[in-house]
């Protein structure tokens, strides 16, 4: 009798969870959830309003919170995006398509493998709210001890929502074998779903508006519990309606379906079928005398130029010549080149093609559809409404570009070569902070081009130029030079993608959560959010603030160069 343990699909889910269990960014995940757990506890509205931590109402609450905002649908996209693409990438897709495999045990072991990873990482913040119970907290009100509503909660808005989206980015990274897409998607998720719920979700009764949220972020039947009393919210029950059990029902059919199209599309062919002429190499062989080794076609580096002439024995060859690799110009020179490299790589990404327009269409999407009402002028309400809109697209597009510029000549496995080229540290980590500076500098100027655009289309005539440059000047790039080297210089010291993944994105989500609460001063503020505004940007005190926040960019690829592997 076979053992289940040791079909295809079990041995694929096992592989994947074992090689997880020794990556470092499910336990940083847990660290993270566990301690937004405390904070949410303690720090949360429920003493103040004599809400009790354990009822049921405010469990419910909590995970509904932790699925839309902690739990993050970019943390999802990490654990499943590249799940497939990691084995074409190392290159051991044809030693695990020769075992006697199925596609659908390959790919559903892959993706529940994984699935099951993030469900226990999310389960972090579930076994940390529960246990939470037993703690003795001044002012705290607290019901007798309950197990069994946590875990319902957590199945029903936590488990049930990120199943979808886990499906939603495993297809697409299985299918277009691009990482980066996957990233970009989950960076226009919130914007996305913003926008979904504005235009659609808005409209609909409340019973559809239940049925057809993805997120299920009001699956209860409580409405507005700020008005109620604490003691009324205390005793609540949670139930879930018909409309609420049809939403998740559905969202198991959706994720299905997205496993099925992944099914259809995905094919395993580790022996690719060739025309036969392809395995012969032609040779024309000459009968003259000269012999020419064909080094004179040889590229020239810039540094070296390599001229050999094939002569008869006994002329002289010309030796190459060598320029100094030394120097305040030749190094400046290096990292001009090295960016220009840098830069062209991320061009080349696929990616650019969904993310670029998805981006400008939601920065500029209020301005273009709905109506403007101009603070000082239209062109200072325009360059300031795509600006706010625009920065957090932009915190995610660095992160997740700068960790795959920082990783992606060892992925490739041309580490070796890069880093046997004559060229300092400062141009191998400059190249990859401007690299992606430039990129989102490029965005930058495409969204402020389509904004006074739709400004003059629009008819909220003059423009005015300096208000965009002002705004993007003194806001938006310095912002950019400090995200960039602050991921760099993450990425330098973790030594790890995702681990630097985590990190960044948990600390944006902390911060963002701050700044929201009412803590934004501007010494952990170094991106300005809800810091300024128009009058005050040509002030000492912002330019200040402009000041410290290169300083801290500068500390960071300080940190980077003396972290960085390459000695």
């Amino acid at each position: 009798m076979t053992n289940p343990l040791q079909t295809p699909f079990a041995a694929v889910f096992c592989n994947e969870v074992r090689l997880n269990i020794k990556r470092v960014a499910p336990y940083a995940l847990m660290i993270f959830f566990s301690s937004n757990a405390i904070l949410w506890w303690g720090w949360g509205p429920a003493v103040a309003r004599g809400w009790a931590t354990n009822s049921d109402f405010y469990i419910a609450r909590n995970h509904g919170g932790f699925a839309i905002i902690l739990g993050l649908p970019i943390f999802t996209a990490i654990m499943m995006g590249d799940v497939v693409i990691r084995d074409f990438r190392l290159g051991v897709h044809p030693l695990i398509f020769s075992k006697p495999v199925g596609r659908g045990s390959y790919l559903l072991g892959k993706f529940l493998g994984n699935f099951f990873v993030l469900v226990c990482c999310q389960a972090a913040f579930t076994i940390t709210f529960c246990l939470l119970q037993w703690i003795p907290f001044s002012g705290m009100v607290k019901l007798p001890v309950r197990i069994l509503p946590y875990f319902k909660h957590f199945f029903i808005i936590v488990v049930i929502s990120h199943l979808v989206l886990a499906a939603f980015y495993f297809a697409a990274g299985t299918i277009t074998r691009n990482a980066k897409i996957v990233y970009g998607l989950a960076a226009c998720f919130y914007p996305a779903y913003v926008a979904f719920g504005l235009l659609l979700l808005k409209n609909l009764p409340s019973s559809l508006q239940i049925f057809a949220d993805p997120m299920g972020f009001n699956l209860h039947s409580m409405t507005d519990p700020w008005r109620r009393s604490a003691a009324f919210l205390n005793q609540y029950v949670v139930t879930y309606t018909p409309y609420a059990i049809a939403n998740r029902v559905w969202m198991i059919v959706v994720s299905g379906v997205f496993l099925f199209i992944v099914y259809r599309r995905f094919a395993i062919d580790p022996q690719a079928t060739r025309r036969s002429e392809d395995h012969f190499t032609m040779l024309t062989l000459s009968d003259s005398d000269t012999v020419s080794y064909g080094l004179e076609s040889t590229p020239s580096y810039e540094l070296v130029d390599t001229v050999v002439e094939a002569s008869p024995a006994g002329d002289r060859v010309i030796l190459p010549k060598v320029t100094s690799t030394r120097g305040p110009a030749t190094t400046l020179f290096k990292i001009f080149a090295a960016v220009g490299v840098e830069f062209r790589l991320v061009r080349a990404e696929r990616s650019l093609l969904i993310l670029f327009p998805l981006v400008i269409l939601l920065s500029i999407f209020d301005l273009a559809f709905f109506r403007v009402d101009p603070e000082i002028s239209y062109s200072v309400t325009y360059a300031s409404g795509t600006a706010k809109a625009l920065i957090l697209f932009l915190v995610g597009l660095t992160i997740f570009y700068t960790g795959e510029a920082m990783h992606r000549d060892r992925e490739v496995r041309v580490q070796s070569i890069v880093w046997s080229t004559p060229a300092p540290n400062s141009a191998l980590l400059l190249s990859k902070c401007l690299g992606t500076a430039l990129l989102a500098f490029s965005l930058l100027a495409v969204v402020g081009v389509v904004a006074i655009v739709i400004q003059v289309l629009r008819g909220h005539t003059p423009v005015d130029f300096s208000a965009y440059f002002n705004i993007y000047g003194i806001v938006i790039v310095p912002g950019i030079v400090f995200m960039t080297a602050l991921v760099v210089g993450l990425n330098a010291v973790l030594r790890n993608k995702y681990l630097a993944y985590v990190v960044a994105v948990g600390t944006a989500a902390g911060l963002l959560y701050l700044y929201n609460t009412g803590h934004n001063h501007w010494s952990y503020n170094p991106l300005l959010y809800h810091l300024w505004k128009y009058q005050d940007l040509t002030t000492t005190t912002i330019l200040a603030y402009r000041l410290y926040c290169f300083g801290l960019a500068a500390a960071c690829l300080a940190l980077a160069h003396i972290f960085f592997q390459r000695k």
